[in-house]
C-alpha cells in the first residue's frame, strides 16, 4: 500500500484530501506544520508528499528546499491557494514535482498522485503541449505564442492546459469551471469568460474559439 504524507494545516483540506484518499487505497498521515513535515519525510517511509506552503514554522517553501538538499527524492505535490507564477516557478525550480491551486477538484489530485506513483512503469512524460500555435511548457508553466515566451498566471495556465489537451472538444463553462475552479466555483459566474478574453489578449485572439451557445474550443492549427 502506498503511502502519502499530507502536510496542510487547514483542518477542512486536510480532511478532505485524506478521507478521499483513503477512500481509494492509500494509507495517510497528517502533518499540520512545517517542521513535523520535514521530520516526517526525512524518515523515507512515504512513497508521495502533499505539500501546503502556507504553514508553521518552516514554510513549504523551506520543507522542500531542505528536503532536496538533504537528498530526499521523494515526489512532492505543491496544494497552495498562491497562484502567482512567481511562486509557481519557484516551487517548480526547488524541487517539487507538480502544483496545484487552491480550490482543486479531487480527482484531479487523484490523478496526478497516480501519475508519480506510476514512475517505474511510465513512458517519458510529457513536459509540452502543443496546439493553435502555442507552445506550453508544463514545467515553468509559461507559453510561447508567435516566437515570444508569455507569462500566465496559475488559472491561465491551467485554463490552457485544459484546452491543449482537448483539442477540437467543445467544453461548456459549467465543465470549466468544474476543472480550474474545482469546488469552489459558483455556476453563475462569468469568469470563464474573463479569463478566455485574458488568453487571447496574451496569446492571440484565434487561439480559443467560442460556439456559440455550448462553450469554448482549442483553434485548429
Amino acid at each position: 500500500m502506498n503511502r502519502i504524507l499530507i502536510v496542510e494545516d487547514e483542518e477542512r483540506i486536510a480532511s478532505f484530501v485524506d478521507k478521499g484518499l483513503r477512500a481509494n487505497g492509500f494509507a495517510t498521515t497528517l502533518a499540520r506544520d512545517g517542521d513535523t513535515a520535514y521530520d516526517y519525510a526525512r524518515t523515507g517511509g512515504f512513497d508521495l508528499v502533499l505539500l501546503d506552503i502556507g504553514l508553521p514554522g518552516r514554510d513549504g517553501f523551506t520543507v522542500l528546499r531542505e528536503l532536496r538538499e538533504a537528498r530526499v527524492t521523494v515526489p512532492v505535490i505543491v496544494l497552495t491557494a498562491r497562484d502567482s507564477v512567481r511562486d509557481t516557478v519557484a516551487g517548480l525550480e526547488g524541487g517539487a514535482d507538480d502544483w496545484m491551486t487552491k480550490p482543486f477538484r479531487f480527482e484531479e489530485l487523484l490523478a496526478r498522485v497516480r501519475l508519480r506513483m506510476r514512475t517505474a512503469a511510465r513512458a517519458p512524460e510529457v513536459t509540452v503541449l502543443r496546439g493553435a500555435g502555442v507552445d506550453l511548457d508544463l514545467r515553468t508553466r509559461r507559453a510561447r505564442a508567435e516566437g515570444g515566451t508569455v507569462d500566465l498566471t496559475a488559472r491561465e495556465f491551467v485554463l490552457l492546459e485544459l484546452f491543449l489537451r482537448h483539442p477540437g472538444q467543445v467544453l461548456s463553462r459549467e465543465q470549466i469551471l468544474s476543472h480550474v475552479w474545482g469546488y469552489d466555483f459558483d455556476p453563475g459566474s462569468n469568469i470563464v469568460d474573463v479569463y478566455v478574453r485574458a488568453l487571447r489578449r496574451k496569446l492571440g485572439q484565434g487561439v480559443v474559439e467560442t460556439v456559440r451557445g455550448m462553450g469554448y474550443r482549442l483553434a485548429r492549427d
